[in-house]
């Protein structure tokens, strides 16, 4: 079965969050849980599907915000993955105190992503690509079967990800997009953390930011 991709817009700057499923054995994944948990779970919940893990791209605290509130309805509790090198900025809250925000983390990660690692969600096939740049550990994730990409604060329509944050570069940014990225088919479309999805090919060769 193709995985099942329902996107939320959801928090204060307008974050997508994405509940994928195994529609087939009701295993389901959220990645990015970004803000308004309770929202997340209650499509979850009509679909009968079981929240099994939470997959960040990356610690942002418009990325995690919501994460609290789905742990708290479920046991056991999800199974919680972020790269390493962002572990820090999840610890201080995903830098929200910054922007006056103060959220509620929710499990501490248990799952370190690494490059390449393979991801399995009921019979779906998932791989982790390490893409440093708007944060030291952001990932993407990255279904070839379905010529799907979940690819968070790196790459968006027409534009990247803000390289002005603590731990960011872009010159790290633009290596990721053109290594990991530009890498996969043109076909494959990109599920990004803010904004409307768009496709590899559309960004290779009209993204102004990256230059071919």
């Amino acid at each position: 079965m193709p995985l099942e991709i329902v996107r939320f817009i959801l928090g204060p700057v307008q974050t997508n969050a994405y509940l994928i499923a195994d529609s087939s054995s009701g295993d389901a994944a959220v990645i990015d849980p970004a803000w308004d948990g309770q929202v997340i779970l209650a499509e979850a919940q009509k679909r009968n599907w079981r929240i099994a893990h939470l997959w960040y791209t990356h610690a942002h605290f418009d990325h995690i915000g919501g994460a609290g509130a789905i742990a708290d309805a479920l046991n056991p509790l999800p199974i919680v993955a972020l790269h390493p090198a962002d572990h820090t900025l999840w610890k201080t809250g995903g830098g929200g105190a910054k922007f006056g925000f103060n959220i509620d983390p929710g499990p501490e990660p248990t799952v370190d992503f690494s490059q390449g690692q393979i991801l399995h969600l009921g019979q779906n096939v998932l791989e982790v690509r390490h893409t440093p740049g708007h944060t030291p550990g952001h990932v993407v994730i990255y279904c070839q079967a379905d010529k799907v990409c979940f690819c968070g604060d790196l790459i968006f329509s027409g534009s990247v990800g803000r390289t002005d944050l603590p731990g960011s570069s872009s010159e790290a940014l633009i290596t990721s997009i053109r290594q990991q990225i530009f890498s996969m088919p043109d076909d494959v479309v990109l599920f990004s953390g803010h904004g409307v999805e768009t496709t590899v090919g559309e960004e290779k060769f009209f993204n102004p930011f990256v230059s071919p």
